[in-house]
């Protein structure tokens, strides 16, 4: 055949079954999923920063070991209010024409989720000593240090960030690390990442293969809800797993009057909608942990009879019914 015995031919018309061939089974339906999975209406575009720190992100590897994607089993409840839908990575686009679209929803969880980090946890304070060294605020994380974007100063100028590093992590040092453009960036990025909610009247999927919630109570034969393990969960992060907090970061729960104290309302307030009115004395915003990780009554009575019991604390335990009445109000006042 004269096709095979012209070079030309050949070679034209492979390269018309090709291009024809990626414009039926690739561009098209690329271009009709892209017209039918829309953004949600509520969903926000990143900023030019956050859109910088989402390349330092990509740069780094973190996907190596951080999804973004809420699967619809009950054992992701903890990283969003529901599974992820494929409206959340709308957004996603080409940052240009020579890469690909980075959706970063990966495949491994050596390390949390990050769909909804943004609201899980916007603290500055702990997202900029978390990327210093992971140890810092996680003891037991294999996550590795990025001390690259910090610099280390004896004087920090008014303007700079100043990272609030624990003295055992200063290795001597007598001055302060402040944050660079890349590490705001980043931050920028971590703290954009917020699970959009569904439009009224949309019916989000089920989680599946429910756990129990509870463990068994040998002394008793019932059920009890563990404190110690959703406070490892929710609150430790922060306040640490001896109740201390961080200096300069995060405030100590072992001896707080909150804690120990009689005003249950303050307290249930906190955890629901969270808490600013520690700035002053140097501690960062608390988010709305209760609110973010939809907390029953039963498990923030846990928690709290856990914080009140621990680490010398010896106040009396609260009842599930006032803290019901509590989170009720705490709802109210947050106009939900």
């Amino acid at each position: 055949m004269e096709l095979f015995d012209n070079h030309k031919k050949l070679f034209t018309t492979a390269a018309a079954f090709f291009i024809g061939l990626t414009t039926l089974v690739a561009i098209i339906p690329a271009v009709q999923t892209d017209k039918i999975n829309q953004p949600l209406p509520g969903a926000v575009k990143l900023s030019p920063d956050a859109q910088k720190g989402k390349a330092i992100y990509v740069a780094n590897g973190c996907i190596a070991c951080h999804t973004q994607q809420v699967r619809n089993l009950d054992m992701d409840k903890v990283w969003g209010k529901r599974p992820s839908v494929a409206a959340d990575y709308a957004l996603d686009k080409r940052p240009d024409v020579w890469h690909n679209t980075a959706t970063l929803m990966g495949s491994e969880r050596t390390g949390p989720d990050l769909t909804n980090i943004g609201n899980r946890q916007p603290s500055k304070d702990w997202n900029l000593v978390h990327l210093f060294n992971p140890r810092a605020v996680v003891k037991e994380s294999v996550m590795p240090a990025y001390p690259w974007l910090f610099i280390y100063k004896e004087q920090p100028a008014k303007t700079d960030i100043v990272v609030n590093v624990p003295a055992e992590f200063m290795e001597g040092k007598t001055g302060k690390y402040v944050a660079t453009k890349k590490a705001m960036y980043l931050l920028a990025y971590l703290q954009s990442l917020k699970q959009t909610d569904l439009p009224d009247g949309t019916t989000a999927p089920d989680f599946l293969y429910k756990q129990a919630a509870a463990k068994t109570d040998a002394a008793g034969g019932g059920a009890k809800v563990d404190g110690a393990a959703l406070y490892t969960a929710n609150c430790q992060s922060c306040h640490q797993a001896s109740g201390e907090g961080l200096p300069g970061a995060f405030p100590p729960l072992k001896g707080s009057s909150v804690v120990t104290g009689d005003n249950l309302e303050l307290y249930v307030g906190i955890i629901m909608n969270g808490y600013t009115g520690r700035e002053k004395e140097g501690f960062g915003p608390m988010p709305n942990v209760g609110t973010t990780a939809n907390l029953s009554p039963e498990e923030v009575t846990a928690i709290i009879n856990h914080e009140r019991s621990s680490w010398g604390n010896s106040a009396p335990e609260v009842k599930v019914d006032d803290v019901k009445r509590f989170m009720d109000a705490a709802k109210l006042s947050a106009g939900q």
